[in-house]
């Protein structure tokens, strides 16, 4: 008898909805006797968690009939990053919609404002229970990451991180990606290079800096901060390029979109990239329109594979699964162009 207690303890409604190919939340909906779910649909996914001897003990179908259950997961980006033209977020927004809904579960978007930001305000879609989760895409505060982890759990940060245990988070190889974009340009014989990029406005871009510096330093060549140029304010909001009296071989650039801009400043300036100047990214990322040319070369981010492990973290922490807790890095990939010059 002991054993088949645990047995039953250990059925999950993920093995449910495996065994049916339906979504964790249509199980949810139909054990609960929520609406939404087809009356043959629900016998067949009830009879199926008696076969299998699911207890409704499990802490998911408690919250389905309290009604906390949704369905919907919230992405919150903070205001500034709409704030651009065009913003790499739309396609990790993209991508994670496509993912949840893969997983039964539908994005609800939700911009985080600056007053809200700085005075720790809650989305409103965790204020008024409209969501079983939400998922933080692109830098906040430090104070307000880590407010939103002490106040809210169903949380996973997306293309950045805070040093806290409590934190899940998921982003690309930033460190190791702009090492080897920094070391690409030393084998071609660059020895001057600066960074272009504000070393203390995201995580991503202090981890980005940091692989520079360790391609730098370790091949005997002069970087520090004071060889960066800054792209952004502190919120995030692009400001005009400087360059520099003394120009170097080449730039390694925190991301595409920073990158087309100093290649549009050096022409205005009558140099041309890569004949006179070499010039690297990051992300593979540029809005429709921009100009391509020369095509840059890069680290392409995977989208696809950030938001599948984000929103799996986010869904297996909702229904109180074992999951891989704390920082998620997802390789990138170099991508060899035409920006690039060989001395």
């Amino acid at each position: 008898m002991g054993k088949e207690n645990e047995a039953r303890h250990k059925v999950r409604l993920a093995d449910i909805a495996e065994k049916l190919g339906v979504s964790i939340v249509t199980v949810s909906k139909a054990i609960a006797d929520k609406e939404g779910v087809g009356e043959d649909l629900r016998t067949r996914i009830k009879a199926v968690a008696a076969q299998l001897g699911y207890e409704q003990k499990n802490r998911s179908v408690q919250a389905a009939k309290s009604g906390d259950c949704t369905g919907n997961i919230g992405v919150m980006i903070p205001s500034h990053f709409f704030e651009r033209s065009t913003s790499f977020y739309w396609s990790m927004y993209n991508a994670l919609s496509r993912e949840l809904i893969k997983r039964g579960y539908y994005a609800i978007m939700e911009q985080l404002s600056s007053k809200d930001e700085f005075d720790l305000v809650l989305p409103q879609t965790v204020q008024n229970h409209k969501v079983d989760g939400v998922i933080m895409l692109g830098q906040t505060s430090e104070d307000y990451a880590r407010f939103f982890i002490r106040h809210y759990k169903n949380n996973v940060f997306l293309d950045f991180y805070v040093d806290d245990m409590d934190c899940d988070s998921v982003t690309t190889d930033n460190f190791y990606g702009e090492y080897q974009l920094t070391r690409h340009l030393i084998d071609q014989g660059h020895r001057k290079i600066l960074y272009v990029g504000n070393f203390n406005a995201t995580t991503s871009i202090t981890d980005r800096f940091m692989g520079y510096m360790k391609a730098m330093l370790e091949n005997g060549l002069k970087a520090g901060l004071d060889d960066i140029i800054n792209d952004r304010n502190q919120k995030g909001l692009y400001e005009p390029l400087q360059l520099p009296q003394e120009l170097p071989s080449a730039f390694v650039c925190n991301c595409d979109e920073t990158a087309r801009r100093l290649v549009t400043l050096l022409r205005e300036k009558g140099l041309s990239v890569p004949n006179d100047i070499s010039v690297v990214g990051f992300d593979n990322f540029l809005a429709d329109g921009q100009d391509s040319k020369p095509a840059l070369t890069t680290i392409e981010v995977d989208p696809v594979s950030m938001a599948r492990i984000a929103v799996d973290i986010l869904v297996k922490k909702i229904n109180g699964e074992p999951y891989t807790h704390g920082h998620t890095v997802i390789s990138g990939k170099m991508l060899l162009r035409d920006s690039v010059r060989k001395i």
